[in-house]
């Protein structure tokens, strides 16, 4: 006990005997470099004197394993991207989607979308291909867009042959029985109903913004089935679709995490020489058309009070979204457009904020943060093969609908004005970084190997289109945005309308220098 008295006080006094067990056994007592007494003339962002010279390891910029594509005889294009790691993702991408259903009946890709991965040939239930996936601790999904659809399965590498035969047999031999057509017709009713009833607006504002732009041509065809076209479609209907879009020539395979030999041999032995589930005569009724930007309004009257209700009721609002022509992905201008929508970014009015939420961008310092009572003001770019749009909305209070129009007219106007060097650098990099952020996801890289295959036969690098993104210039953004201000406007409106401008009027505020609307006076109110 004495013993440990005595160690007890030579601790809390600090005792010479103290300070020399720790010279003796421990670290020094005190560091001189700690308070930089050693080297007092060396600046901090300067290595110090003796140390040795760190190596870093060094990129040279290119990507070590560039994307293969090999096209089989039968016109279908295989492409392959290898990444590190146990598993994979592989799918196959259709050219197709509801901008080609002008001589059919609208929402067959909806349906499509819903039917995917059911029973086939080789498999008789949804459930066998899940176990089967399974095995290979693998998942499956189907998307349709309005001018691709998408079936994608992620699994480990080593089933990758199992994986491909599935993937043929689910888009070449679907069984498309009555009991699965009825529950797709279910399904298909349930999300109609949702989307009418969701507190969200954009999925359906964006439909409306494509009708309005494109009117009744391409990509402006509805993509959502139309209720009355519900219980018209049918296997004969789906058949005779399927023959005319899901051919070779409009199809790639598309792997990442695989090797190239691999994948192609899959390819070949699978996909090569198959007779698909409707027959394999040749598309006699393939739609080619260009997509029309027309202009237009779509509007949708409708009570948005009881939207969300509960202890804190969401609040009655008003959605706008205006809409100008852009550019097709395939053009020079696309990457000055994705810049310009960076640069205007946006949100909601109650965002988190911080590094990458765009609380620097124009919406939120020009309209969020100067009237308090608009909700949301956001830009989207939607892009496709042949054209594109570039979109504002916004949301607030029904009684402020004008002033909230003339606020997104003034800003479309501003969008041709000057550029300040800052947030043109601010937006660049921030794009930039969102880029190589998602190509980090092994499931984003697969969609962009697949959607650029099949657009154009090969793929940019990341390090291409970051060069080219570094390569933008104000007089870029002034340019593209000039050329956008001549087109008529798309408008599509959801909500209370009464306050509505006429389109008229818009269009006028575009064409001003100011992006005012014109004056209206009225006798009674």
């Amino acid at each position: 006990m004495a013993a440990m008295v005595l160690a007890a006080t030579r601790l809390l006094r600090g005792s010479g005997s103290w300070g020399r067990s720790r010279l003796r056994f421990g670290a020094p007592a005190y560091r001189q470099f700690s308070s930089g007494g050693a080297y007092p003339s060396v600046p901090l962002s300067s290595p110090l004197p003796g140390v040795p010279k760190p190596v870093f390891a060094t990129v040279d910029g290119q990507e070590k394993f560039e994307t293969r594509v090999t096209t089989l005889e039968n016109g279908l294009r295989v492409a392959s991207q290898n990444k590190f790691g146990q598993f994979c993702t592989v799918g196959i991408l259709i050219n197709s989607g509801s901008r080609y259903e002008a001589k059919y009946l609208s929402g067959i890709a909806h349906f499509l979308e819903k039917l995917a991965f059911s029973s086939t040939d080789r498999f008789d239930s949804k459930d066998e291909i899940l176990l089967t996936l399974e095995k290979h601790g693998g998942i499956c999904d189907c998307q349709t867009s309005r001018d691709t659809t998408m079936y994608a399965v992620s699994a480990d590498s080593k089933g990758l042959d199992t994986v491909v035969g599935l993937l043929a047999d689910v888009v070449l031999h679907p069984r498309l029985t009555d009991e699965e057509i009825e529950l797709t017709r279910m399904a298909v009713r349930f999300e109609l109903e949702d989307l009418g009833m969701r507190p969200d607006p954009e999925p359906l504002l964006t439909e409306m913004i494509h009708e309005a732009a494109y009117r009744e041509n391409t990509v402006g065809l509805h993509r959502f089935c139309p209720t009355e076209n519900i219980a018209k479609i049918d296997r004969s209907v789906l058949h005779s679709y399927l023959r005319n879009y899901y051919t070779p020539d409009r199809m790639v395979l598309a792997g990442v995490g695989v090797g190239h030999e691999q994948l192609v041999e899959c390819a070949r032995k699978y996909l090569l020489g198959a007779r698909p589930a409707w027959g394999s005569g040749a598309a006699v009724h393939v739609d080619g058309s260009v997509a029309q930007y027309t202009g237009g309004i779509a509007r949708l009257e409708r009570d948005m009070s009881s939207v969300s209700l509960g202890p804190t009721p969401f609040p009655e609002l008003t959605h706008i979204m205006i809409g100008l022509e852009s550019c097709s992905f395939l053009e020079g201008d696309f990457l000055p457009f994705a810049v310009l929508n960076m640069m205007m970014g946006g949100g909601g009015s109650f965002s988190a904020g911080g590094p990458g939420k765009g609380m620097f961008t124009r919406l939120y310092l020009n309209v969020l943060n100067r009237h308090h009572w608009m909700y949301n003001a956001t830009s989207y770019h939607h892009s496709y093969e042949d054209t594109g749009l570039l979109c504002i909305h916004a949301s607030a209070d029904p009684r402020q609908v004008r002033e909230m129009v003339e606020i997104i007219t003034r800003e479309f106007v501003l969008m041709a004005g000057t550029v300040d060097v800052v947030e043109l650098e601010r937006a660049k990099t921030q794009l930039t970084s969102m880029l190589m952020m998602n190509l980090e996801a092994r499931p984003v890289i697969f969609e962009d190997v697949g959607r650029q295959v099949l657009a154009t036969r090969s793929r940019k690098l990341p390090h291409e289109l970051c060069a080219l993104i570094r390569d933008v210039k104000p007089e870029d953004i002034k340019r593209v945005a000039s050329a956008m201000l001549r087109r008529k406007p798309a408008v599509a409106a959801l909500g209370d309308l009464s306050d509505l401008p006429a389109y008229e009027h818009i269009q006028a505020a575009l064409a001003n220098k100011d992006g005012r609307l014109p004056r209206t006076y009225r006798l009674f109110r």
